[in-house]
């Protein structure tokens, strides 16, 4: 079982370690694939729920809260890539299902912002971070708790790529947190990568 467990962790390093390759030697994301929002949180939601069932090993699952249906279908769309988009929020909701403990509390928002961006967020009830480790936690295998990291299968990267995928995006990582009670981790997304369901639903009627 151990072997089996440390043969997944190292796959799972290898895949991350790849995706940050594939970010820092390709092309920026254009503006003509167009990503469902109410779709990526969808996807999100699922794996987070999956991912809480693992850990909990029989326990208190977490409570997972996500937008409702219409307010993600209203969300609209982000222009960019999928895969990379997909990897950045997953990334964000899966690190707080790791690092909350049991029957711990987790919020995930969409919310738009003045001017037309948009922001996403995760919320836990996790230790929260100590303002020391704020400025480092996205550098590569930079951690906070190493033990805490091992015992729930993280790589030290998701964080690198979130802000990689932000930066190529246009949009900006920010962490807000007190040690002990719990943080916030957001992407600003700029008005020009986004467009409203309205938009979508004029472009679709346009002769």
């Amino acid at each position: 079982g151990l072997m089996a467990r440390q043969g997944e962790r190292m796959q799972r390093l290898v895949q991350d370690l790849l995706t940050l390759s594939r970010l820092e030697g390709s092309p920026l994301p254009g503006r003509h694939e167009w990503v469902s929002v109410r779709e990526l949180l969808r996807r999100c939601q699922d794996e987070a729920q999956a991912l809480s069932t693992a850990l909990a090993q029989g326990g208190r699952a977490h409570h997972i809260t996500f937008p409702e249906a219409a307010q993600a279908e209203a969300a609209g769309e982000i222009a960019g890539s999928a895969a990379e988009l997909h990897s950045a929020l997953a990334n964000l909701v899966n690190n707080a299902v790791r690092y909350t403990p049991a029957g711990g509390s987790i919020t995930v928002r969409w919310e738009t912002q003045p001017g037309g961006g948009a922001r996403f967020s995760v919320t836990d009830s996790g230790p929260g971070i100590a303002p020391e480790h704020l400025a480092r936690i996205t550098e590569r295998f930079y951690r906070v708790d190493r033990s805490r990291s091992r015992d729930t299968g993280g790589t030290g990267l998701g964080l690198a790529i979130v802000k990689h995928v932000a930066q190529r995006h246009g949009a900006v990582l920010r962490v807000a947190s007190l040690l002990g009670e719990g943080a916030t981790f957001s992407v600003e997304f700029p008005a020009s990568r986004l467009r409203a369901a309205q938009a979508i639903s004029a472009a679709g009627t346009a002769p």
